[in-house]
């Protein structure tokens, strides 16, 4: 009888031992395109994020996230692996498997090989908007990462309902054209009719059906990625002759080297002030669409009872011009292109915001130690357990982004932005004092006051060119 009484206390104190080591959730939400312009826990009163907002009072928000490259492909194989472009030369519409090797799991693989459940639904590494959402294809994905994989198929600018194209269509006369245009389409029928809808729908499904074993659920968002479809109803709090245009000043485009002209402007897009109004009226309701289904899917976790021991982020690929110097769309090395929205909720943490700069290849470090894992320590991203458990502490001096085939650069510190066009500037220099002038109207490059300041960000960039290429991927990057 006391050897059962003993084996019971046994079995019992293992139980809550278990219990109380039971490995983590991690629920990844990512949107696609949107700047934190357009978020209202990122300061824009007029935005409708409801579902967001509430999700950034009970996280860590990092008001000083960066992309490491402002497009779609070449960010998404940054930090699902966890190393900087230059490093792996992944610069186009590819999952970055590619150049990186078999042997290197990606962030969602290695999860998978420690016995979670993996799956994504929708786009987490590049696809094709709106050609891969329309035919419910797979993209340039990395199959190795998943158990499973799911696509939500929609049909984006070809949607039922009012369409107008406000790019390249001065006179009106077309209704909406397919690509990576600015169709408007103000959309007939519910959520579910479109691939966000069917997003938060199957992967509340995945929580509810999975919710007994870790699981590392990817859950990618296409909105407010072009077309701007939604249905008609998110539209409504956002009347286009309501909207505030952007300040511009006169002569902007003087002082910026011709490889900084972003490739989508008002003047190429031959766009009007009310067709202004209405792509970023329209971009707004697509937020508002996407925080819809956000709100969805966190409702389904907190249902099943998982909140206490799920991890969640949400963030995006990069961010969006709307009419900021007259750009629009991404690519450029500006603040509102490169700057992306990031917040991280772990059980037990309280939430914070902080200012210290950060990077979306740290998630992968971060992650991983959250959840226990051992990780790669090649990898170029840095862990933000520092930050989470005190969101003074500092993990990186600066930011560090490149674009237009790693050829562009930008070093972002506390009080500058310096982009550089060319290793040797050959292309050209802009340098913003992001204190006196966040909006970076006057480039300072050129002017000889602001020499030692270029100086010193041009030895602070030279370094850390010399650290990503000093990677174990042994690609030989020049």
């Amino acid at each position: 009888m006391r050897s059962l009484l003993v084996v019971t206390a046994l079995l019992l104190s293992f139980s809550a031992f278990s219990q109380q080591k039971k490995q983590p959730n991690v629920l990844f939400i990512i949107s696609d395109d949107l700047t934190t312009t357009a978020l209202g826990s990122y300061g824009n009163e007029k935005a409708h994020t409801p579902a967001i907002d509430q999700l950034a009072k009970e996280s860590t928000v990092f008001t000083r996230a960066y992309t490491q490259y402002p497009v779609c492909g070449p960010s998404r194989a940054s930090f699902m692996f966890g190393y900087y472009p230059n490093a792996t030369q992944t610069y186009g519409y590819v999952s970055g498997r590619e150049n990186v090797g078999a042997d290197r799991p990606s962030l969602a693989e290695l999860f998978k090989q420690n016995g979670y459940y993996t799956a994504r639904v929708s786009k987490i590494y590049h696809m094709g908007v709106p050609i891969d959402i329309e035919n419910g294809t797979d993209g340039t994905d990395d199959p190795a990462s998943w158990t499973e994989k799911f696509n939500s198929q929609g049909p984006e600018w070809k949607a039922e309902g009012k369409a107008e194209l406000v790019q390249n269509n001065a006179d009106g006369s077309i209704e909406r054209k397919g690509g990576n245009v600015m169709t408007i389409v103000q959309a007939t029928g519910g959520d579910l009719a479109h691939s966000d809808g069917k997003t938060a729908e199957k992967s509340s499904e995945l929580i509810r059906t999975h919710k007994d074993k870790p699981f590392f659920l990817a859950v990618g968002f296409v909105r407010p990625h072009v077309p701007f479809v939604a249905p008609a109803e998110y539209f409504s709090p956002f009347p286009y002759e309501g909207i505030k245009l952007p300040k511009q000043v006169e002569n902007d485009w003087d002082d910026i080297p011709e490889r900084g002209i972003n490739y989508v402007t008002s003047v190429n897009a031959d766009m009007n002030s009310v067709q202004k109004q209405k792509a970023i009226a329209a971009y707004y309701a697509s937020v508002s669409y996407m925080d819809a289904q956000v709100a969805k899917v966190l409702k389904t976790l907190k249902e099943e009872g998982l909140e206490d021991n799920t991890i969640v982020i949400f963030t995006s690929d990069h961010g969006f011009h709307l009419d900021e110097h007259e750009f629009w769309m991404k690519v450029s090395l500006h603040e509102e292109s490169v700057q992306v929205p990031m917040m991280i909720k772990v059980p037990g943490k309280k939430p914070a915001i902080t200012n210290s700069f950060t990077e979306l290849i740290d998630l992968y470090p971060t992650l991983a130690e959250l959840a226990g894992l051992d990780y790669p320590k090649g990898i170029q991203g840095k862990s933000l357990m520092p930050i989470l458990e005190n969101p003074r502490k500092k993990v990186r001096e600066f930011a560090f982004s490149v674009t237009q085939g790693g050829k562009s650069f930008l070093v972002r510190t506390d009080k500058w932005a310096y982009i550089q066009y060319d290793e040797d500037a050959g292309s050209g220099m802009e340098l913003y004092d992001m204190k006196k002038d966040p909006n970076q109207f006057t480039n300072l490059a050129m002017n000889p006051a602001f020499e030692n300041v270029v100086t010193d960000l041009q030895k602070k960039l030279k370094k850390k060119l010399i650290e990503v290429r000093e990677n174990d991927l042994g690609i030989g990057y020049p």
